[in-house]
């Protein structure tokens, strides 16, 4: 007696709402037959396989789904009959448990269906039985959102993946492959298709939970970058506090660019409200930079000391000379504890924005806002702006205003007057914010989940750090011309990068603004016109024998670039090159940096050989289907030599699969974190950790026969191939303990 075998059924509910955990069949053919014959008893076919796709691409032309139903198997276990039916076959089955939401669904009994059986005399597959009527209607123009019409080829998914990975949303994504094909009905699948193979794809990317994923993460960036340091702190349940990071690029930057450094929580909190925190600062083009970051569970002085202490170790114990925070208590408390010697600034932007809400309650709202401007912006010593604020209180009747109040307290933490004069690289009060939007923008959100976060970590840094080099070679190759016949622009302008330059050259320019007046011995009197014709005098102190010029503006101390007005009183002394103090080693370009000699592998599939053979053989497929392609004749003997090679190579990766051996260990002394107690890692200041280097080669390939359509230059790439072997090899690894000796330039201002 034969056994008899229930196929699971391929349910087409909601072609159009819900397709999650579609399993697409990997082809990419096309939706237009022509002329597909009615099924008949005694049809035969070489396998079940065909005759269901014989029966699908009749469904395709008549206008209804199909569905494998049903096989029976025989004694011998082998399979003798098949059933194919309508995919509107069988009853509806209501999934959903809330009856007030309940979703479309398409089975309503329709008996259409083709029977087949295993002939034994002749080895085909006959048919046997069949029913053609409907119990609804077809429509062929519908068929191809029929799921089982619908398909992604192996190319498409492979360009949704990089797209993904780049941070293109999938709507423009999908546009974009609409738009190639010439429009919808040229494309085999629809947009939430192509979502859920995505999702799909990320779930399989990172399956695990996010505890475990980042674990994962950190183990394989600490495996491939000598350097890459990491802290994971748990509670007493051993769930995940707190979390932080920071590759070698980062390490060694610090070296160079971590006198200033901002400290951000209110940029982005994920949808498990863990708060990114990132250590920010500029490096010499005034870009931003990423020092290190982390993701914590609170905003309190435990957490925030446990983060700097980290950061501070990871960073061998040297602070940095100045920070920028908001004004968070709890982080107050702790940079005073863990940065007791590191001047304390507060972003400006996020103390001004709340003015209308402190504020706007008042009558004179409007007076007293551009009064309160006036007073933080246009004074420039601490005692012009303790008389102006009280002047203000007393005018508008705003002694009773807690807020004011209050931050006047804290006004060296925040009043331009008070903080000018340390050195700040030029931070202004919204740029970290600015920067940290630019960052991360089109890579995280407030919806990204945690193992998702450690991926688009990889890309944003992978895109910061393409820029800073793009920065450097524009400096290295270009040269911005002079404005003006003054030596010292000269000199500027051959030693900094060209963002720096244009800052100076600026000042320089802007010095015809200038009219300079003696008042004795080393002291002068600047009048600056503005563009609005309103008049500012600044008062600068030119100590010609010892080379030294101070300015009331403080912008060198601030900025480290010199202002108009110090120009305008070197310019009146005759002075043509700026001393050589005024030179800073921060923002040259000619100074050979530790952080550009360390190289930090963000994606290791992209660099793989697997993955450099596949970019290498799209590349000349494109090229030889731009030149087939023009006439008919060339277009078919392409195709049918691809068909011919296809088989070819699948037979060969089949047949050295047969050798093959997948080891998915690893060459490190690295534990699989599923078998490892994760509170082990609790507090944990993780080192490198030795690997063996590999060397890999590709073995020379045999050519290919010769095709008379192909260009001459393709007969060459296939008879040789782009390169024979690849030689990979882990970078060495650096001693951070001592690059981060003499931290500073000592000719840089004193903070």
């Amino acid at each position: 007696m034969d056994n008899f075998e229930q196929v699971e059924e391929v349910d087409e509910v909601g072609e159009l709402q819900d397709l999650q955990g579609a399993n697409l069949e990997e082809n990419n053919e096309e939706l237009v037959v022509e002329n597909v014959v009615e099924p008949t008893v005694g049809m035969s076919f070489d396998s079940p396989e065909e005759m269901f796709e014989y029966y699908k691409t009749y469904g395709l032309q008549e206008g209804f789904p199909v569905m494998r139903r049903s096989c029976r198997k025989g004694d011998d276990g082998s399979l003798r009959y098949v059933t194919f039916t309508c995919g509107r076959n069988g009853k509806s089955k209501a999934k959903a448990t809330n009856v007030l939401r309940l979703q479309p669904n398409q089975k309503i009994g329709c008996n259409a269906k083709i029977g087949g059986r295993l002939d034994i005399v002749s080895g085909k597959w006959v048919i046997g039985n069949l029913i053609l009527e409907h119990n609804h209607a077809v429509s062929p123009s519908k068929s191809r959102y029929y799921r089982c019409n619908r398909s992604i080829s192996p190319f498409v998914k492979k360009q949704l993946e990089i797209n993904e990975e780049a941070g293109i949303k999938m709507a423009q994504s999908f546009k974009s492959i609409v738009v190639e094909a010439g429009g919808f009905e040229n494309v085999s699948f629809l947009e939430r298709d192509a979502r859920n193979h995505v999702d799909k794809v990320r779930r399989l990317r990172l399956g695990e939970g996010d505890a475990i994923a980042i674990q994962r993460y950190f183990q394989k960036m600490q495996t491939e970058n000598d350097g890459f340091y990491f802290s994971i702190d748990l509670d007493e349940e051993g769930r995940l506090k707190n979390v932080f990071w920071a590759d070698p690029k980062s390490r060694a930057a610090y070296k160079d660019f971590g006198d200033v450094v901002t400290f951000d929580t209110t940029y982005l909190t994920n949808k498990y409200d863990m708060p990114f925190a990132p250590f920010v600062g500029v490096n010499h083009h005034g870009q931003s930079i990423l020092l290190g970051c982390g993701l914590i569970s609170h905003e309190d002085t435990e957490t925030f000391t446990w983060l700097f202490d980290t950061w501070l170790s990871c960073m061998s114990g040297c602070p940095p000379l100045g920070i920028i925070t908001d004004q968070d208590k709890a982080m107050k408390r702790a940079i005073q504890i863990v940065f007791p010697d590191t001047r304390h600034r507060w972003c400006l932007w996020h103390i001004l924005k709340k003015v209308p809400e402190k504020l706007g309650r008042y009558a004179e709202y409007h007076a007293i806002r551009v009064s309160l401007l006036s007073v933080v912006y246009d004074l420039h010593t601490p005692v012009e702006f303790e008389e102006a604020w009280h002047d203000m209180l007393d005018r508008y009747d705003l002694r009773n205003n807690q807020w004011l109040n209050d931050l006047y307290v804290e006004r060296n933490r925040w009043v331009p007057a008070f903080v000018k004069t340390t050195f700040w690289a030029g931070m202004s009060t919204t740029q970290r914010s600015e920067s940290m939007n630019a960052f991360f923008d089109g890579y995280v959100n407030s919806k990204t989940t945690l193992k998702q976060f450690v991926e688009k970590y990889e890309k944003a840094m992978e895109s910061k750090i393409e820029k800073e080099w793009q920065a450097d070679a524009r400096s290295f190759s270009q040269r911005l011309p002079c404005r003006t016949s003054f030596a010292m622009e000269k000199q500027v302008e051959e030693v900094y990068t060209i963002s720096k330059f244009q800052e100076f050259q600026q000042e320089l320019v802007n010095k015809i603004y200038c009219e300079v007046f003696s008042c004795g011995g080393s002291k002068y009197e600047v009048i600056e016109n503005d563009e609005k014709s309103r008049e500012n005098t600044f008062r600068v102190i030119f100590e010609k024998d010892e080379g030294e010029i101070r300015c009331v503006c403080s912008m060198f101390e601030y900025k480290g670039i010199l202002c108009k007005h110090a120009i305008a009183v070197l310019s009146r002394n005759c002075v043509q090159l700026l001393p050589e103090k005024y030179i800073l080693r921060r923002w040259r370009k000619d100074v050979r940096r530790f952080s550009s000699k360390v190289r930090v592998s963000y994606d290791a599939r992209s660099s793989s050989i697997e993955h450099q053979r596949y970019r290498e053989e799209c590349t000349a497929f494109y090229d030889v289907a731009e030149v087939a392609s023009k006439n008919e004749e060339s277009h078919k003997n392409i195709m049918g030599w691809i068909e011919k090679a296809m088989k070819d190579v699948s037979l060969n990766v089949r047949c050295d699969g047969d050798d093959t051996t997948i080891d998915g260990g690893s060459s490190s002394n690295i534990q699989d974190p599923v078998a490892a107690e994760i509170h082990d890692l609790s507090s944990q200041v993780a080192t490198t950790i030795p690997t063996q280097k590999s060397n890999m080669a590709m073995q020379p390939q045999q050519a290919p026969p010769q095709h008379a359509f192909f260009p001459p230059y393709y007969q060459y790439w296939m008879n040789y191939g782009p390169a024979h072997h690849v030689h990979l090899q882990h970078a060495p690894q650096q001693n951070f303990e001592e690059a981060n000796q003499g931290e500073f330039s000592t000719n840089e201002p004193s903070m």
